[in-house]
């Protein structure tokens, strides 16, 4: 393990932000470490929200504004272009969930190829990102992996599917642009990954372009990584993988409990956390064919991978190691990353603020369960606001 810790310095975490932006910052993560709070609040902004009440600024302003980049893709260029200037790139998220008809599908493709247009001509992003209930309903993934025989109006809303994923993987290699697929679901994600190894095999034939997501909180991810690579390595193409801890730990261990079956998850968070690592190493000794997006706001993770970077004598920069956090968060690991060389990507959700919503109650949810963070968060900020009164350095 490195022994240069450098996540504390507040004053590059934070260069963005002004002194208003530092105090909403704290506010919001004041309020999210009050779990009643939060879940009283999610209820009151669905039912604001479904009644047309005029509370869509008043989102914007507060946590709108802290986690999203804006409502369209132009609309998130400010924060882009001033978070490029300190070496993090971003990747744009279009974070709209829960659709459910062909139109909403193909206008989520479009939009996604037009974000691999304008990374294509801006630097500052060098990835695209989709979500697989983004081009598809997920009772259709579960019918797939579940292996049940589809209806003739399932099989062509399959073919959609699948015309819509080729679509965007064509484009990114005719770009040059990575494109990082989002993992959900245990339930619908067998469907999922054997559609992006399809993709992977048809694209990623001279180096990595399509990426998939391995949620290290499943027991078996790690077994499975090693399976494709054994796969890859028979039929000669590269993988990419994001490796995150996972996002859907309480739906999933209800739902195994619900329906008599073993949890995916791993027992306990020092598992899951060494399934992470695992995970990590594994890819970073097989770099010349695996390239790697580490998804992780855990400090003790990110300094293992700058460890194995090290020790392996990769550069800070090499293009096949990218870190990444949400905007929003853990700027203490991703400005500091960036200041040592390091590919940084912050995942930017952007969309209408009425459909961005789920995402932001799920956010907020995932901030309050996950022990310590909110804290870390806040602690960080108390520190920086601290560092301004007294106008010191580091």
């Amino acid at each position: 393990m490195t022994s240069e810790r450098i996540f504390d310095n507040t004053e590059i975490a934070f260069s963005l932000k002004s002194d208003t932006e530092l105090e909403r910052a704290h506010f919001l993560f004041k309020m999210i470490s009050i779990e009643p709070l939060v879940r009283i609040g999610a209820a009151v902004t669905n039912f604001a929200l479904k009644t047309h009440l005029p509370i869509e600024g008043l989102i914007r302003a507060t946590v709108f504004d802290h986690f999203c980049g804006g409502i369209n893709e132009e609309d998130c260029l400010p924060v882009i272009d001033r978070m490029f200037e300190k070496g993090v790139s971003s990747v744009l998220d279009y974070s709209v969930e829960g659709k459910e008809n062909e139109a909403e599908f193909d206008l989520a493709m479009q939009t996604i190829l037009k974000i691999i247009d304008f990374a294509n001509e801006i630097n500052a992003i060098p990835i695209a990102v989709f979500k697989p209930t983004g081009l598809g309903r997920l009772d259709l993934y579960e019918k797939k992996s579940r292996g049940e025989v589809l209806t003739k109006k399932d099989q062509d809303e399959w073919s959609d599917i699948v015309a819509r994923y080729d679509t965007i993987c064509k484009k990114a290699k005719q770009c040059d642009i990575a494109v990082l697929i989002d993992a959900e679901e245990s339930w619908m994600q067998d469907a999922a990954d054997l559609l992006v190894t399809d993709m992977m095999q048809k694209y990623n034939t001279e180096k990595p372009i399509v990426f998939n997501t391995l949620q290290m909180y499943r027991h078996d991810r790690l077994d499975f990584l090693k399976n494709q690579h054994a796969l890859a390595k028979s039929k000669g193409f590269y993988l990419g993988y994001k490796l995150v801890r996972g996002a859907y730990m309480e739906k999933e261990n209800e739902r195994a409990i619900d329906n008599q079956y073993k949890s995916p998850i791993c027992t306990s968070k020092s598992e899951t956390d060494k399934n992470f690592n695992d995970g990590v190493e594994y890819i970073i000794k097989n770099i010349d064919t695996i390239s790697l997006f580490a998804g992780t706001h855990n400090e003790e993770s990110s300094y293992f991978l700058m460890s194995l970077m090290k020790d392996h004598s990769l550069e800070n920069n090499d293009g096949r190691v990218w870190f990444g956090q949400l905007y929003g968060m853990s700027d203490n690991i991703s400005y500091n990353l960036a200041n040592r060389g390091y590919n940084v990507a912050k995942y930017m959700p952007f969309g209408p603020v009425k459909d961005v919503m789920p995402y932001l109650i799920r956010r907020a949810e995932e901030n309050t369960s996950v022990a310590g963070q909110t804290g870390r968060e806040l602690n960080l900020i108390s520190k920086e606001k601290q560092r301004r009164k007294l106008n010191i350095t580091g």
